[in-house]
């Protein structure tokens, strides 16, 4: 049955890639947990996402789950390390050591085996990882978005691959390992692209950064047009309708976060510091002022309302990233949050996926009619059906409501 396959990590990258090659090949993944690993034997998805929850609760051919060991490696003929590589401030660089133990344990076991890196890594570092083992390793990057992890790896924009292209021998590796990703998809054409390992980290990062800098964009035409007293959904309507622009990705938020985002674009910055830039770093520091100016803007409604409502309580509706998803991680709400704490103000968060009755000291309600009530003013990075009857005290930019 097709190819015997381990994949280290079963997060939105690793779960979902799961899934997918289940379809046509015998596929483990590595947990770091029991827990999580019985989650998803029993058909359960350990994280928030329609498709991967459906397809394990409704078939039977799946990927199996086991917590991270050595007899995980021992079979597989590939090996795809999808662990989180999370930004370092300390080293000033992704942390990859997860990514290192993982292959030092495939060596260990099964040095035969064919690696492939899904993880996000820094430039430059596949390469450096084929000289310190003595062993082709390919890289191969993904473009996965939050909540639809697995729909976007059945209906992927592109498949790139890097190995060593003046090599016969392992850029056919690469292209079989493409035509494997490939036959699992729902797409007939998608694009494919071999590249060499390096060339493929850069479109990683590169890709991630263009999208950063394009929200970066619209954020600060919706900061143009609040200040101005203009109409902000007229301004990027007029914009967009150029087709070398497009109506996509446009939508105003309070910033970009996320898990690939902020790490994504940080990293980048850090690999260009030896080369002229700009824009790269404008970027990261365009959030910042993006999060400063709704942060302060906020701040001035609220001292506005306190005037005339001294039992004033500003409501936080929701701190995930974005709909669909439950990933609080570098949430453009959160670094909100504290800045809003410094004004000592009081708050209440409505939060379903907090079970404890408070977050960093701020009361949490799962109890939106209760939250609505209690709210002089509600704040909202996305808006949503159940915020519509409250809608004149809301404050949010989300112009398009789609993330």
């Amino acid at each position: 049955m097709g190819e015997k396959i381990t994949i280290a990590g079963a997060g939105y990258v690793g779960l979902s890639l799961g899934v997918l090659l289940s379809k046509k090949n015998d596929v483990t993944i590595t947990t770091r947990t029991k827990e999580k690993a019985d989650l998803i034997n029993s058909g359960i998805s350990p994280i928030k996402d329609k498709e991967i929850s459906e397809y394990l609760a409704k078939n039977e051919k799946k990927p199996k789950a086991v917590k991270n060991s050595e007899d995980a490696y021992k079979n597989a003929r590939i090996v795809i390390i999808a662990v989180p590589t999370d930004y370092s401030d300390e080293k000033s660089r992704f942390d990859t050591q997860a990514v290192e133990e993982t292959i030092e344990t495939v060596m260990k076991v099964n040095p035969q085996a064919l690696i492939v890196i899904k993880s996000t890594v820094p430039v430059g570092y596949t390469e450096s990882l084929k000289e310190r083992y003595n062993k082709n390793i390919l890289f191969s990057p993904e473009f996965l978005r939050e909540g639809k992890a697995l729909y976007d790896n059945l209906h992927p924009s592109r498949i790139i691959v890097g190995t060593d292209k003046n090599s016969e021998i392992v850029r056919k590796e690469a292209e079989n390992f493409a035509l494997l990703l490939k036959s699992c998809t729902h797409e007939e054409n998608v694009p494919v692209l071999i590249t060499n390992n390096t060339e493929a980290e850069c479109i990683k990062l590169f890709s991630n950064a263009y999208l950063a800098m394009r929200i970066c964009f619209f954020n600060e035409v919706d900061t143009y047009a609040e200040i101005k007293g203009l109409d902000p959904e007229d301004i990027i309507e007029g914009v967009c309708m150029d087709e070398r622009i497009g109506m996509h990705y446009n939508n105003p938020s309070f910033g970009y976060g996320g898990y690939c985002l902020p790490k994504d674009t940080r990293q980048l910055l850090e690999n260009c510091r030896e080369i002229p830039n700009k824009i790269i770093k404008a970027v990261v520091d365009a959030n910042n002022t993006r999060k400063d100016h709704v942060s302060e803007t906020i701040i001035s409604k609220v001292r506005e309302h306190i005037k005339t409502d001294e039992a004033f309580i500003l409501g936080i509706y929701r701190l995930a990233m974005k709909k669909g998803s439950d990933n609080f991680r570098h949430s453009s709400i959160k670094d909100i949050l504290i800045r809003l704490q410094k004004e000592k103000m009081e708050m209440i968060i409505y939060e379903p996926l907090i079970k404890e009755k408070e977050f960093n000291g701020i009361p949490v309600s799962n109890d939106i009619d209760g939250f609505k009530s209690r709210s002089s003013m509600i704040i909202a990075n996305r808006m949503d059906d159940e915020l519509n009857d409250v809608k004149e005290k809301v404050y949010s930019r989300d112009i398009f409501c789609v993330d």
